[in-house]
């Protein structure tokens, strides 16, 4: 079943799950791990995290639309706020117009702190150091034989004074570490732990913390797209005003840190849920994210928004993205395995192009929403069904109820309440 021909979202449950399994050639274990009739299972999880007791699940959709680099992508996405998936594919839809999301990544390259404290002369210690960068980068070159043959390893290494500090100067030495396809957390640790001796001999001072950093700076994900003008016009809004729109919202991001945490936190809705669904440290992600997007000093959005030369609408997303698709629960869950092969991943770069570019196509969907008819409309239009079923609607009552709520206005848990109590009698 084409979902060009049938619109996805107009699929019933097993009829979608039909659908992702003939796109993607998923078997029945696969399917099952992405439906929810499969999965992860109590046992599991006991070996994953301490203390289990279960499960706790959340909805994964599918969004639709996206042409990434020229190949088409149906993207999974686990997220329970409502119209994040639909505003995604929707406006994934919109730039297809204009070739779809133009996407790219630098080299997994992550970053190694090491504090070294107790020194004599910081500045003396800073210069040993760099002097003998290539035995520290050989030592480091040994210690994971399988990260070499894959063409990984330590790339360099940057040393830091810290002249000012609460506990007086120290310094810090970053090592650069190829990861390739990992997200990296467990060869950077490692290397730095190894390495952690003969800095010390090297120094003569103390090595303390040995630990990656989560500012990814050096592994950035770059996205762009344009929509082009006709695109942008619905109801009584016409193309110009949504595109002129859309383009101050985003200069209020840009110039007024209040509002770019909520304009960032837009572009995490997308993101995040591609990297729970895959299994990533979301967590990792969001500490990057924010981190760039205050490197200058202040905080700012992480995206672009601009009118090009044919009066269409441009929009840029660059941020760090350390994800990873061996090792983790990249290869332990099987939902996040899923849903890898339903993207047909092969690369963690590819990955991240993925997930860099639902964050644009999502941060378009909050910025057109806002430039034009609020953002409460489409958002609240469904979240009227999550208080539907928590003001304890079942069955054909829910839409009904929903519908109720929207049209008077009144999407509250007392009048959904109140209007079942007056269908009962």
């Amino acid at each position: 079943m084409e979902a060009a021909r049938v619109k996805f979202y107009n699929l019933s449950l097993q009829e979608r799950a039909r659908w992702i399994a003939e796109r993607a050639g998923l078997s029945p274990a696969e399917v099952a791990a992405l439906t929810g009739a499969g999965g992860l299972t109590p046992e599991q999880a006991d070996h994953m995290i301490e203390n289990a007791v279960g499960l706790h699940a959340l909805p994964l959709g599918i969004a639709q639309n996206f042409l990434i680099n020229g190949r088409e992508v149906p993207v999974p996405m686990v997220i329970e706020e409502p119209s994040v998936v639909a505003g995604a594919s929707f406006m994934a839809r919109l730039a297809r117009s204009g070739g779809g999301f133009i996407a790219h990544v630098t080299a997994p390259e992550m970053i190694g702190q090491m504090q070294i404290v107790r020194l004599a002369n910081p500045v003396l210690a800073r210069m040993m150091l760099l002097e003998r960068q290539a035995e520290l980068l050989e030592e480091a070159g040994k210690i994971d034989p399988v990260l070499a043959r894959l063409g990984g390893g330590p790339r360099g290494i940057e040393v830091r004074l810290i002249e000012e500090s609460p506990i007086g100067p120290f310094l810090v030495l970053h090592l650069i570490y190829d990861v390739r396809d990992a997200m990296g957390a467990n060869a950077i640790n490692t290397a730095t732990e190894k390495l952690a001796p003969l800095v010390e001999t090297i120094t003569g001072g103390k090595v303390h913390l040995r630990i990656l950093s989560n500012l990814a700076d050096r592994r950035l994900a770059r996205a762009r797209c344009t929509i082009r003008l006709e695109e942008l016009a619905f109801g009584d809004f016409s193309a110009e005003a949504v595109r002129d729109g859309i383009v101050a919202a985003w200069a209020f991001a840009a110039v007024d840190p209040y509002r770019a945490a909520t304009h960032n936190k837009g572009i995490m809705n997308g993101v995040d849920a591609v990297v729970i669904a895959t299994g990533n440290d979301w967590r990792a992600v969001e500490a990057g994210a924010h981190a760039y997007a205050a490197r200058n000093g202040r905080y700012t959005s992480l995206s672009t928004w601009n009118v090009d030369a044919e009066g269409n609408l441009a929009g840029t997303l660059e941020m760090p993205m350390a994800v990873g698709i061996v090792g983790g629960a990249t290869r332990v869950h099987p939902t996040a395995k899923a849903a890898l092969k339903l993207m047909n991943i092969q690369t963690a770069g590819e990955l991240a192009e993925i997930i860099v570019s639902v964050g644009l196509a999502q941060n378009l969907a909050a910025l057109r929403a806002l430039a034009s008819e609020g953002i409460q409309r489409g958002h609240m239009g469904l979240h009227a069904r999550q208080v539907a079923i928590a003001a304890g609607a079942e069955g054909d009552l829910v839409d009904r109820l929903a519908g109720q709520l929207i049209a008077e206005k009144k999407v509250r848990i007392d009048r959904a309440e109140e209007i079942l109590r007056e269908w009962s009698h």
